[in-house]
């Protein structure tokens, strides 16, 4: 369940501008997911696919001032919603268009990746995977967020789940392997989705 970038940024485009007042009860959520990275003040952090930037807030509380929180996003829309809604600075984030297949970051210089809503998005999910633990250190970790589990999710969009979603648990675990990943928790629930994986060495 992979999309080309090009039809990536034209669906979150065309909605960009009623993203957030689509799902408005989702910040606690987030905030909860943010909590599970265990980031420290100091830390660096990526946000991932950052969309209007809703997980930026509980990013920068959890690092602080003196720590770095980025946003990145390939559609121009949706980082232009998240500077709208004040998520960029010492508030939130530095934004940056770019697409998490080629991250503008040096090598290890992160303490952890957090992605909401990503994986089913990813063009190549290996590769793209790789080059997230590309930019983190050794011992680093990844957050796969979704304020709903993959059976509502699926539900919401009157679909069934299917036995390729790369969001099960035995397809996502040897994915994240193959690109350094160790998956270390995984949670599957109505009321959230969210599989913790820490960058191997």
């Amino acid at each position: 369940m992979s999309d080309d970038p090009t039809h990536v940024r034209e669906f979150f485009g065309a909605r960009a501008a009623g993203w957030d007042s689509r799902f408005p009860d989702d910040g606690p959520a987030y905030a909860a997911a943010v909590s599970e990275l265990g980031l420290r003040p100091g830390d660096a952090v990526l946000d991932a696919g950052c969309g209007t930037g809703r997980a930026l807030p509980p990013l920068r509380a959890a690092v602080g001032p003196s720590g770095t929180v980025l946003g990145a996003d390939l559609t121009p829309e949706m980082l232009a919603e998240a500077v709208r809604a004040g998520r960029q600075g010492r508030d939130g984030g530095t934004l940056l268009l770019a697409d998490v297949g080629a991250l503008p970051v040096g090598d290890s210089a992160l303490d952890a990746v957090f992605g909401a809503g990503l994986v089913s998005h990813l063009a190549d999910p290996v590769a793209d995977l790789r080059e997230l633990a590309r930019v983190v250190r050794p011992g680093g970790r990844l957050a796969l967020f979704h304020p709903i589990g993959r059976a509502a999710l699926a539900a919401r969009h009157g679909r069934r789940i299917t036995p390729d979603d790369l969001r099960a648990e035995p397809n996502l675990r040897p994915v994240l392997a193959e690109s350094g990943w160790r998956l270390v928790r995984y949670v599957d629930e109505d009321t959230r989705y969210l599989a913790l994986a820490v960058r191997e060495a």
